[in-house]
Protein backbone atom coordinates (compact mmCIF):
# COMPACT_ATOMS: atom_id res chain seq x y z
CA UNK A 1 0.00 0.00 0.00
CA UNK A 2 1.32 3.67 -0.85
CA UNK A 3 2.73 4.91 2.29
CA UNK A 4 0.85 8.57 1.38
CA UNK A 5 -2.44 7.28 1.52
CA UNK A 6 -2.41 6.18 4.62
CA UNK A 7 -0.95 9.45 6.13
CA UNK A 8 -2.94 11.47 4.38
CA UNK A 9 -6.19 9.46 5.03
CA UNK A 10 -4.84 10.45 9.27
CA UNK A 11 -4.07 14.23 8.55
CA UNK A 12 -7.60 14.48 7.00
CA UNK A 13 -8.99 12.67 9.51
CA UNK A 14 -7.43 14.16 12.51
CA UNK A 15 -8.27 17.88 10.71
CA UNK A 16 -12.21 16.76 10.92
CA UNK A 17 -11.87 15.43 13.78
CA UNK A 18 -10.57 18.03 15.15
CA UNK A 19 -13.38 20.42 14.02
CA UNK A 20 -16.19 18.28 15.54
CA UNK A 21 -14.01 18.10 18.67
CA UNK A 22 -14.18 22.03 18.93
CA UNK A 23 -18.11 22.23 17.80
CA UNK A 24 -19.59 19.34 20.00
CA UNK A 25 -17.99 19.46 23.39
CA UNK A 26 -18.62 17.12 26.58
CA UNK A 27 -18.64 17.05 29.69
CA UNK A 28 -18.91 14.73 32.33
CA UNK A 29 -22.15 15.26 34.91
CA UNK A 30 -22.69 12.55 36.63
CA UNK A 31 -23.14 8.70 36.59
CA UNK A 32 -26.11 8.49 34.66
CA UNK A 33 -23.73 10.35 32.45
CA UNK A 34 -21.65 7.61 32.20
CA UNK A 35 -24.91 5.00 31.85
CA UNK A 36 -26.04 6.73 29.18
CA UNK A 37 -23.12 7.24 26.96
CA UNK A 38 -22.14 3.20 27.26
CA UNK A 39 -25.88 2.91 26.31
CA UNK A 40 -25.34 5.32 23.28
CA UNK A 41 -21.88 3.52 22.53
CA UNK A 42 -23.30 0.00 22.75
CA UNK A 43 -26.41 0.53 20.64
CA UNK A 44 -24.69 1.99 17.25
CA UNK A 45 -22.36 -0.89 17.59
CA UNK A 46 -18.93 1.40 16.17
CA UNK A 47 -16.96 1.22 19.44
CA UNK A 48 -17.47 -2.83 19.47
CA UNK A 49 -16.47 -3.03 15.38
CA UNK A 50 -13.49 -1.51 15.82
CA UNK A 51 -12.52 -2.28 19.30
CA UNK A 52 -14.07 -5.85 19.38
CA UNK A 53 -15.20 -7.19 22.91
CA UNK A 54 -13.02 -6.22 24.63
CA UNK A 55 -13.50 -2.17 25.57
CA UNK A 56 -10.21 -1.50 27.16
CA UNK A 57 -6.49 -1.53 25.58
CA UNK A 58 -3.77 -4.28 24.65
CA UNK A 59 -1.08 -5.87 25.74
CA UNK A 60 2.40 -5.13 23.56
CA UNK A 61 4.54 -7.45 25.79
CA UNK A 62 7.45 -6.31 27.65
CA UNK A 63 9.51 -4.52 25.61
CA UNK A 64 6.53 -3.82 23.68
CA UNK A 65 6.03 -5.41 19.58
CA UNK A 66 4.16 -5.20 16.84
CA UNK A 67 0.71 -6.94 17.40
CA UNK A 68 -2.64 -7.35 15.66
CA UNK A 69 -5.29 -4.68 18.00
CA UNK A 70 -8.01 -7.01 18.31
CA UNK A 71 -5.17 -9.96 19.53
CA UNK A 72 -3.53 -7.42 21.51
CA UNK A 73 -6.95 -6.91 23.79
CA UNK A 74 -7.31 -10.55 24.71
CA UNK A 75 -3.58 -10.98 25.67
CA UNK A 76 -4.24 -8.47 28.07
CA UNK A 77 -6.57 -10.24 29.78
CA UNK A 78 -4.54 -13.39 29.97
CA UNK A 79 -1.32 -11.30 31.02
CA UNK A 80 -3.39 -9.85 33.85
CA UNK A 81 -4.59 -13.01 34.76
CA UNK A 82 -1.33 -14.22 35.14
CA UNK A 83 0.04 -11.45 37.09
CA UNK A 84 -2.47 -11.46 39.23
CA UNK A 85 -2.20 -14.96 40.07
CA UNK A 86 -5.50 -16.01 38.93
CA UNK A 87 -4.05 -18.32 36.98
CA UNK A 88 -2.65 -20.51 40.09
CA UNK A 89 -6.62 -20.86 40.99
CA UNK A 90 -8.81 -24.10 40.41
CA UNK A 91 -12.16 -24.51 37.95
CA UNK A 92 -15.14 -22.99 39.82
CA UNK A 93 -13.55 -20.04 41.06
CA UNK A 94 -16.10 -17.16 41.85
CA UNK A 95 -15.30 -14.15 40.02
CA UNK A 96 -16.83 -10.62 40.07
CA UNK A 97 -15.71 -8.17 36.72
CA UNK A 98 -16.99 -4.97 38.00
CA UNK A 99 -16.95 -2.81 34.88
CA UNK A 100 -17.15 -5.85 32.85
CA UNK A 101 -18.39 -3.68 29.10
CA UNK A 102 -20.20 -6.26 26.52
CA UNK A 103 -18.21 -9.33 28.75
CA UNK A 104 -15.13 -10.07 26.83
CA UNK A 105 -13.08 -10.43 29.75
CA UNK A 106 -15.88 -12.37 31.77
CA UNK A 107 -15.60 -14.84 28.63
CA UNK A 108 -11.90 -16.02 28.59
CA UNK A 109 -11.80 -15.94 32.57
CA UNK A 110 -14.76 -18.55 32.35
CA UNK A 111 -14.31 -20.26 28.99
CA UNK A 112 -10.63 -20.18 29.26
CA UNK A 113 -10.07 -20.49 33.24
CA UNK A 114 -12.91 -22.56 34.55
CA UNK A 115 -14.24 -19.82 36.46
CA UNK A 116 -17.73 -19.39 37.75
CA UNK A 117 -18.12 -15.36 36.31
CA UNK A 118 -20.73 -12.52 37.38
CA UNK A 119 -20.20 -9.35 35.26
CA UNK A 120 -21.45 -6.31 36.52
CA UNK A 121 -21.75 -2.73 34.71
CA UNK A 122 -24.42 0.32 34.91
CA UNK A 123 -25.18 0.10 31.63
CA UNK A 124 -28.31 -1.84 30.37
CA UNK A 125 -27.39 -1.62 26.65
CA UNK A 126 -23.83 -3.70 27.70
CA UNK A 127 -25.62 -6.58 30.06
CA UNK A 128 -27.92 -7.36 26.81
CA UNK A 129 -25.22 -7.57 24.17
CA UNK A 130 -22.59 -9.69 26.69
CA UNK A 131 -25.69 -11.97 26.78
CA UNK A 132 -25.78 -12.02 23.32
CA UNK A 133 -22.30 -12.25 22.86
CA UNK A 134 -21.76 -15.30 25.43
CA UNK A 135 -21.11 -18.62 23.82
CA UNK A 136 -23.90 -21.39 25.03
CA UNK A 137 -22.23 -23.31 28.16
CA UNK A 138 -20.17 -20.35 29.27
CA UNK A 139 -20.27 -19.68 32.82
CA UNK A 140 -20.62 -16.05 32.81
CA UNK A 141 -23.28 -13.94 33.40
CA UNK A 142 -24.49 -10.11 33.31
CA UNK A 143 -26.54 -8.02 35.38
CA UNK A 144 -26.35 -3.63 35.72
CA UNK A 145 -25.17 -3.09 39.29
CA UNK A 146 -23.55 0.22 40.68
CA UNK A 147 -19.85 -0.22 41.83
CA UNK A 148 -20.36 1.86 44.11
CA UNK A 149 -23.26 0.07 46.06
CA UNK A 150 -22.81 -3.48 45.07
CA UNK A 151 -26.04 -5.49 45.55
CA UNK A 152 -24.51 -8.47 46.57
CA UNK A 153 -23.72 -9.45 50.49
CA UNK A 154 -20.29 -9.47 51.95
CA UNK A 155 -17.71 -12.08 51.62
CA UNK A 156 -19.60 -13.24 47.87
CA UNK A 157 -16.55 -13.41 45.25
CA UNK A 158 -13.20 -15.16 45.73
CA UNK A 159 -11.62 -12.88 43.20
CA UNK A 160 -12.86 -9.59 42.22
CA UNK A 161 -11.63 -8.20 38.81
CA UNK A 162 -12.26 -4.70 37.22
CA UNK A 163 -10.22 -3.23 33.76
CA UNK A 164 -10.41 0.67 33.33
CA UNK A 165 -13.27 1.08 35.96
CA UNK A 166 -11.80 3.28 37.98
CA UNK A 167 -11.52 6.60 36.21
CA UNK A 168 -15.89 6.25 35.96
CA UNK A 169 -16.17 6.52 40.09
CA UNK A 170 -16.95 9.83 41.45
CA UNK A 171 -15.91 8.25 44.53
CA UNK A 172 -12.78 5.97 44.11
CA UNK A 173 -12.91 5.61 48.48
CA UNK A 174 -16.26 3.95 47.54
CA UNK A 175 -15.07 2.14 44.42
CA UNK A 176 -12.11 0.51 46.99
CA UNK A 177 -14.36 -0.47 49.83
CA UNK A 178 -17.08 -2.10 47.70
CA UNK A 179 -14.78 -4.46 45.71
CA UNK A 180 -13.31 -5.45 49.00
CA UNK A 181 -16.51 -5.75 50.79
CA UNK A 182 -17.54 -8.39 48.45
CA UNK A 183 -14.48 -10.55 48.54
CA UNK A 184 -14.08 -13.53 50.15
CA UNK A 185 -11.46 -14.00 53.69
CA UNK A 186 -8.49 -14.44 51.75
CA UNK A 187 -10.06 -13.38 48.38
CA UNK A 188 -8.35 -11.90 45.35
CA UNK A 189 -8.93 -7.99 44.26
CA UNK A 190 -6.87 -7.56 40.66
CA UNK A 191 -7.53 -4.56 39.00
CA UNK A 192 -6.17 -2.44 36.00
CA UNK A 193 -6.95 1.39 35.69
CA UNK A 194 -5.96 4.90 33.95
CA UNK A 195 -4.12 6.55 36.66
CA UNK A 196 -3.05 10.65 36.15
CA UNK A 197 0.67 11.27 37.63
CA UNK A 198 0.76 11.33 41.68
CA UNK A 199 0.39 15.50 41.90
CA UNK A 200 1.17 15.45 45.43
CA UNK A 201 4.52 14.84 44.28
CA UNK A 202 4.69 16.59 41.01
CA UNK A 203 2.23 19.48 40.40
CA UNK A 204 0.05 19.12 36.85
CA UNK A 205 0.97 22.64 35.27
CA UNK A 206 -1.28 24.77 33.35
CA UNK A 207 -1.20 22.61 30.29
CA UNK A 208 -0.89 19.09 32.23
CA UNK A 209 -4.36 20.18 33.55
CA UNK A 210 -5.93 21.14 30.00
CA UNK A 211 -5.38 17.94 28.79
CA UNK A 212 -6.42 16.31 31.77
CA UNK A 213 -9.50 18.29 32.16
CA UNK A 214 -10.19 17.29 27.92
CA UNK A 215 -9.60 13.73 29.24
CA UNK A 216 -11.78 13.56 31.66
CA UNK A 217 -15.04 15.42 29.57
CA UNK A 218 -14.97 13.54 26.55
CA UNK A 219 -15.27 9.76 27.55
CA UNK A 220 -17.21 10.20 31.10
CA UNK A 221 -14.38 10.47 33.91
CA UNK A 222 -15.33 12.69 37.06
CA UNK A 223 -11.42 11.81 37.90
CA UNK A 224 -8.72 10.16 37.72
CA UNK A 225 -6.62 9.14 40.92
CA UNK A 226 -2.84 7.96 40.69
CA UNK A 227 -1.53 4.97 41.93
CA UNK A 228 0.10 5.58 44.87
CA UNK A 229 -3.59 7.59 45.65
CA UNK A 230 -5.60 4.22 44.78
CA UNK A 231 -3.39 2.03 46.52
CA UNK A 232 -3.34 3.85 49.66
CA UNK A 233 -7.11 4.15 49.50
CA UNK A 234 -7.13 0.22 49.10
CA UNK A 235 -5.31 0.04 52.41
CA UNK A 236 -7.41 2.09 53.78
CA UNK A 237 -10.45 0.07 53.60
CA UNK A 238 -8.94 -1.80 56.74
CA UNK A 239 -9.43 -4.99 54.58
CA UNK A 240 -5.72 -5.95 52.94
CA UNK A 241 -3.68 -8.25 53.87
CA UNK A 242 -0.11 -7.25 53.88
CA UNK A 243 0.60 -4.70 51.04
CA UNK A 244 -1.05 -3.88 47.94
CA UNK A 245 0.97 -5.05 44.97
CA UNK A 246 1.41 -2.32 41.90
CA UNK A 247 2.69 -2.13 38.68
CA UNK A 248 2.85 0.22 36.09
CA UNK A 249 2.07 -1.10 32.22
CA UNK A 250 2.05 2.14 30.73
CA UNK A 251 4.92 1.21 28.12
CA UNK A 252 2.98 -2.28 27.63
CA UNK A 253 -0.11 -1.03 26.50
CA UNK A 254 0.88 2.40 25.21
CA UNK A 255 0.52 1.43 21.31
CA UNK A 256 -3.05 0.68 21.57
CA UNK A 257 -3.57 4.24 21.09
CA UNK A 258 -1.92 4.95 17.88
CA UNK A 259 -3.95 0.96 16.98
CA UNK A 260 -7.12 2.63 17.74
CA UNK A 261 -7.08 5.14 14.88
CA UNK A 262 -5.19 2.91 12.66
CA UNK A 263 -8.38 0.63 13.18
CA UNK A 264 -10.44 3.31 10.68
CA UNK A 265 -7.60 2.74 7.61
CA UNK A 266 -7.25 -1.01 7.89
CA UNK A 267 -11.06 -1.64 8.19
CA UNK A 268 -12.83 0.97 6.07
CA UNK A 269 -15.48 -1.13 5.61
CA UNK A 270 -16.88 0.04 8.79
CA UNK A 271 -17.84 3.07 6.67
CA UNK A 272 -19.96 0.93 4.64
CA UNK A 273 -22.18 -0.32 7.76
CA UNK A 274 -22.25 2.65 9.75
CA UNK A 275 -22.67 5.51 6.99
CA UNK A 276 -21.86 8.85 6.97
CA UNK A 277 -22.80 9.34 10.54
CA UNK A 278 -21.05 6.66 12.10
CA UNK A 279 -17.82 8.10 9.92
CA UNK A 280 -18.67 11.41 11.51
CA UNK A 281 -18.81 9.78 15.29
CA UNK A 282 -15.34 7.81 14.44
CA UNK A 283 -13.58 10.70 13.66
CA UNK A 284 -15.02 12.99 16.68
CA UNK A 285 -13.28 10.36 19.11
CA UNK A 286 -9.59 11.01 17.12
CA UNK A 287 -8.33 13.78 18.79
CA UNK A 288 -9.37 12.43 22.29
CA UNK A 289 -7.32 9.31 21.04
CA UNK A 290 -4.38 11.39 19.78
CA UNK A 291 -4.72 13.16 23.68
CA UNK A 292 -4.39 9.76 25.08
CA UNK A 293 -1.62 8.79 23.70
CA UNK A 294 -0.15 12.11 24.67
CA UNK A 295 -0.90 12.08 27.83
CA UNK A 296 0.33 8.11 28.38
CA UNK A 297 3.16 9.05 26.36
CA UNK A 298 4.42 11.87 28.35
CA UNK A 299 4.20 10.87 31.97
CA UNK A 300 0.70 12.75 32.67
CA UNK A 301 -1.15 9.60 32.84
CA UNK A 302 0.09 5.87 33.45
CA UNK A 303 -1.46 2.33 33.11
CA UNK A 304 -1.77 1.04 36.51
CA UNK A 305 -2.48 -2.40 38.09
CA UNK A 306 -3.25 -3.54 41.37
CA UNK A 307 -3.54 -6.46 43.30
CA UNK A 308 -4.67 -7.14 47.29
CA UNK A 309 -5.51 -9.80 49.13
CA UNK A 310 -7.94 -9.65 52.03
CA UNK A 311 -8.00 -10.10 55.08
CA UNK A 312 -8.17 -13.24 57.52
CA UNK A 313 -7.14 -15.72 54.31
CA UNK A 314 -8.09 -18.99 53.93
CA UNK A 315 -5.30 -21.45 53.11
CA UNK A 316 -7.60 -23.73 50.85
CA UNK A 317 -8.59 -21.01 48.16
CA UNK A 318 -4.75 -20.77 47.73
CA UNK A 319 -5.32 -17.16 46.60
CA UNK A 320 -1.72 -15.92 47.47
CA UNK A 321 -0.15 -17.62 44.56
CA UNK A 322 3.04 -15.60 43.87
CA UNK A 323 2.61 -12.88 41.39
CA UNK A 324 5.27 -10.78 39.56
Amino acid sequence: MDLYYPLGFLLVSLAMGITLYLITPRRYQSSDTVAKSYDEWTQDGILEFYWGKHIHLGHYGSPPRKKDFLTAKSDFVDEMAKWGGLDQLPHGTTVLDVGCGIGGSSCILAKDYGFDVTGITISSQQVKRAQELTPKGVDAKFKVDDALALSFPDNSFDVVWSIEAGPHMVDKAKYAQEMMRVLKPGGLLVVADWNQRDDRKKPLNFWEKLVMRQLLDQWSHPAFSSIEEFSELLAETGLVEGQVTTADWTRETLPSWFDSIWQGVVRPEGLLRFGLSGFIKSLREVPTLLLMRLAFGSGICRFGMFCAVKVNSCPELTLTAQRK
